[in-house]
This record gives structure tokens, C-alpha cells and sequence, in this order.
């Protein structure tokens, strides 16, 4: 049956009803663009099923990518979107139970289930499952494990939270016998409240950090470890967690862990430490010791202590595989990382610009830290929209006042959205600005996109970097700024 398909032993109580089990020829995505969803539909298109799908926030990367494979998307949420009437429904987790086609799949009868659970059983039953987990980091730990596996010639599946530059998308179907997937904390659907991660059981597991995150789901730092203790406890007796020494959240909870645990660090006693590391213009060279007497020196074109700890992740993986220090240190050379994770948009005039996706303060903090070194002595800006749910709320204040420490000159827009949260429950974008500023750095704050350009282009100097950091479109302000920096540059 179809609906045993949409199952896993996750699932304690019945949480979408299916019907009709024979062939499953068309598939309905409600909010196509999301990472996840966007990733799938590709994935279930590229495995012979006929894809569509509907959202209302339709921008690149994932509508070009999307447009590209020839997949229909239909702008906005309409009951008639899902004529003619699908096979099957995959909803994912943004759409709320109202959505129009939320309410005509209910009301229809329509085949249904949540993204996670679509993923497990069209592509995860048949391979080993090695999920990357973690408040930070999970994105590029992911990438990394799926280039050293590819590098190895162990063909894997992959469903990663962004576009790898290897392979100019974000998954692959793979025909070896792991199937990398980044294991996010966030709520599945709105039929299912349990974090999606749940529903992959991985045989390995690397977490790299646990905390406070998703304030608008978790409602304190103890919820979250309790959502990543589930995940740790359904990894298998004979199945592997590596954890990451350095963090207290993840030191904690490795204990649960009912299987064998191998650590790594590049402060805190592991198995697999980092003893020396230089970090250089362009590149990160650094010393690795481990079990039965391992110990190599590495070269990364990744920056930062950070990215660091992730590399460190993947060494010890490569380890546990057996894999020769020749293959990680080829991974390491021909990877091209993850697009809007440091991503350099351009250099008009000497001037970098560069994407990311960073907007937890941690990950704030660490991504400008590891920019430092990287660029020399170079005037740092950070350009920060504050868009998650988490960051839009006060409970980040006092902490995103020193996560921009490292920066030169920091501009903050005003985040989107905030009417749905309450006044006293909303971050201060000019209070921010102001604390950064009583802390010695030129900060200024602005009410929208189109304010920050001119302020931008009246400061901006050959030799800048500019760090500009959102998780969403940021009103295409990266493409706007490169066409009027181009332009003065030409």
C-alpha cells in the first residue's frame, strides 16, 4: 500500500491518510522552493516521476534550478493547482493546514505525506543512511562527506540543504551503498510536529553542535537537546556517532548514543585532534592525530576554525572507512564547497562579494572570524538580514551585539516579516546597531534594501570584502549591487 510506502518506524500514531496504493506516475510538491523540497523534486523527477509544484516565494537559485530541469512550478497557493489530481502529495513543512492545497488535499482524499517521510522510502530503504546533524555547520559537513565518498568512488545518494558547487546541485541518486542527507532539527509538517531528522535512522551519524535555535518551534534550549537525544538514540547498536568534543551540547548528549562513538576536536580531548594550524591567506594547512598512531597534515581552501571543525569531521569518517590520507586530501583539494556558504558572487574593482547563509549568531560570528585571516588585512563588512524566526525575535539581542566584533563595518536592515510576532517578542534592529556601535564599530542600520545600496556605493573602496548574509533573497541585493559595482568598474 501507499501508505505503508510513506511510512517509518518513526511513526507512532497515523499521521496522513493514503489511499489507491497501485502506481505512483504523479507527484504534487506544496512549496516546491524550499532547499529540501526544491532538492526532492528533482530527485523524484530525475527517478521517472512526473513533478510538479506550487509556492508562493518563486527566486533564484532554486527557481532557475528548478526551470532548468523543466519542472513546472505554479506560482501561489491554489486548490486548482492540483488539477489534474495527482498521485501523490508531498507537503512541506512551511504550508500551514489552511494553505488552499493543504485544505483540497484533506478535503479530496488525496494521497499525502510530509517530505522526510518521501525521502526515507523512495530513496533512503535501500542504502546505509549517514545523516550530518547540528545547529550549525550541517550544510557543509554534509558536502564534504558527499565529495570524499565521491572522490572514493563509492558513488553515494546525497539530499543536501544547498547547491554543491562538485556537482552543480544539491543531491545525487547514487548507486553505492550510503546516502548522505542533512538531518534538520525543524518541525516535519503540519500533520507531524517531530523534527525531520527522525525519519532518516541513520547508521552514521555526525553532529557537529547543539543549540538554542528555532525559537518559533523550540522553546528552550532543553526541547532542543531533546529533539537531537531522539535522533541520537534511533542510531542502531552495530551503527557509529561522530560527535564534536568542542561542543558542550554535543558532548552531553553523545552519551545517549546506544552505539560506538568516535570523537573529533580541535580544543577539547578526541580521538581525532587537530595539534597544530595555520591560517593563511586563501588556504588553512593544519595537522590531524588519531587512533593507531594517524597523523597527517592537510591543506583546506576552507576558511575558518569552523569550517575546520567540519574538515575535522570528515577525516574522521574517511578514517573510519579506511580511506588513505592520498583520497582526503583530494577531496579536500577539489572541493568547491556549497553555494551562499562563503561564496564569492564576484570581484568587480578588488572588491569581493560574498554570500552566506549565516543569521544564527554563532554562525555570524565564526563565518566573520574566519574571513579575517583569510583576506589579509582587508576593511571586513558584514551586511546582515535578520530573517529566520529565530533572529527576527529578541531572544538573540544581547548576543548579536558581539557577534559582529570581527567586522570593520556592519549595516543591519530591519527584519521582514515581523507582524506576526509580538512587539515585545521582536529584535531591535536599531537597538542592535546601537550596541555594535558603543562596542567601536561603524554600524548603521536601514529600513529596507533599497536604502542600503546607496550607503553601500558611497563607502565601498577597491580592496573591500563584503560580507553580505541573509537566508533569503535580501530583495536581490547581491545582483544589484554587482551590476552597479561592474558598471563603475567596466
Amino acid at each position: 500500500m501507499l501508505y505503508a510506502l510513506c511510512q517509518t518506524k518513526a511513526d507512532s500514531k497515523e499521521m496522513f491518510k493514503t489511499k489507491n496504493p497501485t502506481n505512483i506516475k504523479t507527484i504534487h510538491l506544496i512549496g516546491i522552493c524550499g532547499t529540501g523540497m526544491g532538492t526532492l523534486a528533482a530527485m523524484l523527477q530525475e527517478a521517472g516521476y512526473l513533478v510538479r509544484g506550487s509556492d508562493e516565494n518563486v527566486y533564484p537559485p532554486m527557481s532557475t534550478f528548478l526551470g532548468s530541469r523543466g519542472i513546472q512550478i505554479m506560482e501561489g497557493y491554489r486548490a486548482e493547482n492540483l488539477d489534474p489530481t495527482p498521485d501523490l502529495v508531498v507537503v512541506g513543512n512551511v504550508v500551514r493546514r489552511d494553505n488552499p492545497e493543504a485544505v483540497a488535499t484533506l478535503e479530496g482524499g488525496l494521497n499525502y505525506c510530509s517530505m522526510p517521510l518521501a525521502l526515507h522510502r523512495f530513496f533512503l530503504n535501500s542504502t546505509q543512511s549517514v545523516v550530518a546533524a547540528g545547529t550549525h555547520g550541517k550544510t557543509t559537513t554534509a558536502a564534504l562527506l558527499v565529495w570524499l565518498l565521491s572522490v572514493a568512488g563509492m558513488d553515494p545518494g546525497c539530499l543536501v540543504g544547498g547547491l554543491l558547487a562538485n556537482f552543480h546541485q544539491s543531491y545525487l541518486l547514487g548507486k553505492g551503498n550510503y546516502f548522505v542527507v542533512e538531518g534538520d532539527e525543524y518541525d516535519t509538517a503540519f500533520f507531524d510536529k517531530g523534527p525531520k531528522f527522525l525519519h532518516y535512522e541513520p547508521q552514521i551519524c555526525v553532529l557537529t553542535s547543539v543549540e538554542f535555535d528555532h525559537a518559533d518551534i523550540f522553546p528552550d534550549l532543553q526541547a532542543v537537546e531533546n529533539a537531537f537525544t531522539q535522533l541520537l538514540i534511533s542510531i542502531p547498536k552495530d551503527g557509529l556517532l561522530i560527535a564534536n568534543a568542542d561542543d558542550p551540547g554535543v558532548s552531553r548528549l553523545s552519551q545517549t548514543a546506544p552505539c560506538r562513538l568516535v570523537t573529533y576536536g580541535l580544543q577539547q580531548p578526541a580521538q581525532f585532534k587537530v595539534e597544530t594550524v595555520e591560517y593563511g591567506v586563501g588556504s588553512t594547512r593544519f595537522k590531524v592525530s588519531g587512533p593507531q598512531g594517524f597523523g597527517t597534515t592537510f591543506n583546506s581552501p576552507l576558511a575558518g576554525a569552523h569550517n575546520l571543525s567540519n574538515t575535522l569531521a570528515m577525516v574522521t569518517l574517511a578514517h573510519e572507512l579506511d580511506l588513505d590520507t592520498e583520497t582526503i586530501q583530494q577531496a579536500l583539494t577539489t572541493f568547491r564547497g556549497v553555494r551562499r556558504r562563503q561564496e564569492v558572487r564576484g570581484e568587480p574593482g578588488g572588491i569581493t562579494v560574498i554570500d552566506d547563509y549565516a543569521h544564527h549568531p554563532t554562525a555570524v560570528e565564526a563565518t566573520i572570524e574566519a574571513l579575517r585571516p583569510f583576506y589579509g588585512g582587508r576593511r571586513l563588512w558584514a551586511i546582515f538580514e535578520p530573517r529566520t524566526n529565530s533572529s527576527k525575535r529578541r531572544v538573540f539581542q544581547e548576543r548579536y551585539a558581539t557577534a559582529f566584533d570581527g567586522a570593520d563595518l556592519v549595516l543591519i536592515k530591519e527584519p521582514p516579516g515581523l507582524d506576526p510576532i509580538a512587539p515585545e517578542e521582536r529584535l531591535s534592529a536599531q537597538q542592535l546597531v546601537e550596541d555594535i556601535g558603543a562596542r567601536g564599530i561603524e554600524a548603521y542600520y536601514f529600513p529596507d534594501t533599497d536604502s542600503i545600496l546607496p550607503k553601500i556605493l558611497s563607502k565601498v573602496e577597491s580592496g573591500d570584502v563584503l560580507l553580505v548574509m541573509s537566508t533569503g533573497s535580501f530583495d536581490n541585493l547581491i545582483d544589484r549591487l554587482l551590476e552597479k559595482l561592474n558598471k563603475r568598474w567596466a
